[in-house]
Parts: C-alpha cells; structure tokens; sequence
C-alpha cells in the first residue's frame, strides 16, 4: 500500500495517529564514527558543565583520550554499537502493543544518527495527530532526557512540527516496569543460586549509570529516582535478599557518585560472596553492558577471588518491558498534552531543582 493508501486506510479506522519519538543516547554505526560520536557527547553542555568557550577544547582532549579504548571496546562488538538495532526491535514491538491506535515509533538519537533533527522531519511528513515523547531511560537525569528534550524542541522548532505533545519524563516506579524488570532479576538469580554451592551466599549488585557528584548537588533527581527503583522492584519481588546499589562508567576525574560497581565488587570478594550484577538504568544492551559489565567487571572479579559472577540481561524487547511502555503511551494519550511521570504528576522532592516538572 502507499502512503496515500496508509492515511486513507487510517481515517476510515477512525484511529488516531500517534507518533512515539524514543529518545537514547544513540552509538556509532562504523570505527569511523566513534571519534565524531565521542565529540557530540563531549560537545553536551548538559554533559561537561564548563563554561562555554573552554568546552570545544575539552571536548576534543577529552574525546582524544578516550577514542583508543573506545575503539577497543566497539571492537569487541563488532565495531559498533547494537544499541540502535535494539532500539528498532523495541519500536516495533511497541507499536504491535498498541492496536488501539495508529501508532508509528521514531527513533530520536542524542549523540549519533538519526538524531532528532532527522525523527522531526520524519514525524512531521507523517502528520500526526499526537506525539508522546518518550525516553529509553527509565529514571530522569539532565543529562539525559533532560538533554534528549531540549535537542527535540529545538529540532520541532526548526522544521515546523506542530502537533499536541505529552512527554512522559520518567517512568522509575511505574508498576509494570518495576514488575517486568523484577521478573527477569528473579529468574537470573535463581539460575545463579542454582549454579553455585549453596554454603556460597550471592549478592545483588543494582548497578546504575554513575553521574559526577556536584550534577546531584545542584539538584538532578537520578540518583533518587534509582533508589526508588530498586525499592520498588525488590518490593514487586517479594524476596529478602543481600544486595547494594552501586555505579558504574565513571568517564571524568570529578568525584562521582558513589558505591562504584568495581568498589562493589572488590567488597564481595572480601566478603567472599559471589554476585548478581543488575544493569538497573539500561533497558538495551550496549558497551556499558556487554563490556563493561561482561568484560571487564567480570575480569575484576576473577582476578579478585569472587566466587562467582552473574548479570541480568537488560529488558531490549521483553514483552513485559514493551507492555509497560505501551501503558505509559496509553495513559500519555489519555492526559493530554503536557508533561507528566508515571505517576501523573511530579514525583520528586523540591530540592530536585533539576526536575522537568519545576516550572508546573
């Protein structure tokens, strides 16, 4: 069918078209692409806060020093990212869970292609009747959705999109995310306790995406939001167990926030307990994960004595992931334009000036 035949179809269904733009951080398609890759991100006033005649400078040194084990890292995968091929099997999954609608899943990448500029032109050429802007992360940060929202509106502004938009920010302790991801957490640990001696204990590691301490001072949500998290999947588990929550790809010489995964991992060595490591802040598998978690993580713990190591796959296409994304959809349509958490309205405590809800 064409697309006059695709529009003409949907206006005889009577279904609305909703246009569901996925924001993530986007990787590189190609070993050529890792250094311009690794200068948009650097290039990020929301990622390195320094003024901004010194940050192109900054950008490049420190893309520069990183561009080797980058390159080392991607290597190990092929040269390039999954995380956009993974990002499209979400897309349609997602938009096969919403047979109430005529829905159509844009992917609007921050650092590297498509990034919003080109998702906007698409989107707009669909003419929809609704957009809902829609992060891959689960719990909000500046320096992600927050980055992720203000590339998107300039882009919408640049190419005319007009259209009713709702912007779910966050989706930390949304019930069936929390549901979906305790599912695959209890499965892999029961694999983990099943494989290991049972005088050896096993300690969960909710490892997170770490950010530079002075970002939460200053007031980002994120590390309270991942606390919130792992609350409310260990409650949707139901189990009492030994775990921590830690963080992981420290990327600057700033103070981070803190456990580190790695310190984490040194302590169950001294401990002598083997560990569960759950990538809490990823929902698609990339370096983060697959090597850093999987490589090099696991390398520490081998060297250090701890008697095993175990990790949760992330949520990529799990039905029960994509169900709780349709329901954020569902519900975003369902309240108008606007912007909203899952829990309907803002969620975080005052001091969390970084909070996309601090103007309502």
């Amino acid at each position: 069918m064409d697309a006059s035949g695709a529009v003409a179809g949907a206006a005889v269904s009577g279904r609305r078209k909703v246009a569901i733009i996925l924001f993530n951080l986007g990787g590189p398609d190609s070993p050529e692409s890792i250094k311009p890759f690794l200068l948009n991100l650097f290039r990020d006033p929301a990622i390195l806060r320094v003024p901004f005649f010194v940050r192109p400078f900054l950008a490049r040194t420190i893309a520069n020093a990183r561009l080797a084990p980058a390159t080392e890292n991607y290597a190990l995968l092929g040269g390039k990212s999954p995380l956009l091929g993974l990002t499209q099997e979400q897309a349609a999954a997602l938009e096969a869970a919403l047979p109430d609608v005529e829905a159509r899943c844009f992917i609007a990448m921050r650092y590297w292609h498509p990034f919003s500029l080109e998702a906007a032109r698409a989107v707009k050429a669909w003419g929809p009747d609704d957009v809902v802007l829609l992060p891959l992360y689960p719990q909000f940060s500046t320096t992600t959705t927050g980055s992720s929202l203000t590339a998107w509106r300039d882009a919408a502004v640049r190419v005319g999109l007009a259209a009713d938009t709702t912007t779910v920010c966050c989706y930390p302790v949304d019930p069936a995310y929390a549901a979906a991801t305790a599912a695959r957490v209890k499965i892999e640990y029961e694999k983990a306790r099943a494989a290991l001696d049972p005088a050896v204990p096993l300690r969960v590691l909710f490892s997170a995406h770490g950010l530079p301490e002075i970002i939460i001072q200053r007031g980002d949500p994120y590390q309270w939001q991942i606390e919130h998290t792992v609350a409310t999947v260990l409650a949707a588990w139901g189990a009492e167990i030994d775990y921590t929550v830690c963080y992981q790809s420290r990327a600057t010489p700033q103070k981070w926030i803190g456990p580190s995964t790695d310190e984490e991992i040194e302590r169950a060595a001294h401990d002598k307990t083997a560990v569960l490591v759950v990538p809490i802040a990823f929902v698609s598998e990339h370096t983060e994960t697959l090597v850093e978690l999987d490589v090099e993580y696991r390398d520490l713990a081998v060297k250090l004595g701890v008697p095993g190591y175990y990790r949760v796959p992330t949520q990529n296409a799990d039905p029960g992931f994509i169900a709780s994304l349709a329901g954020q959809v569902t519900r975003a349509i369902g309240r108008g334009p606007g912007l909203c958490s899952s829990a309907g309205g803002r969620m975080c405590r005052l001091e969390h000036t970084g909070c996309p809800s601090r103007a309502l």
